[in-house]
């Protein structure tokens, strides 16, 4: 006599939603890990690698490289510094002008 063990509906479904259940949350804790190196690649030099020193000029965060003394801006920073220097002529809006 042979008892062969086949699982129910239920089983197979209870399983299959652990299942799914658990490969969302290693999804989940994957993609956190990425967004952190990301995060620490980002406030990094391109240039030598070094952490970027956050610094306020004219109300808006630049980042400087301490050792190359490179300046970072994020999206839609030069712009800021520019209009507040519209009236004056000087080297951000010489910048800008290159880029037009």
């Amino acid at each position: 006599m042979s008892t062969e063990f086949t699982p129910s509906r239920n089983e197979n479904e209870y399983f299959a939603r652990l299942d799914a259940e658990l490969r969302k949350e290693l999804r989940e804790r994957a993609d956190a890990e990425r967004a952190q190196r990301i995060a620490a690649d980002r406030n990094k030099c391109p240039r030598d690698g070094t952490s970027l020193v956050a610094k306020e000029h004219n109300h808006v965060t630049i980042d400087q490289c301490p050792t190359c003394d490179g300046i970072w801006l994020d999206k839609g920073e030069l712009e800021i510094l520019a209009a507040g220097q519209s009236e004056q002529t000087g080297f951000v809006g010489n910048l800008l002008n290159i880029f037009k």
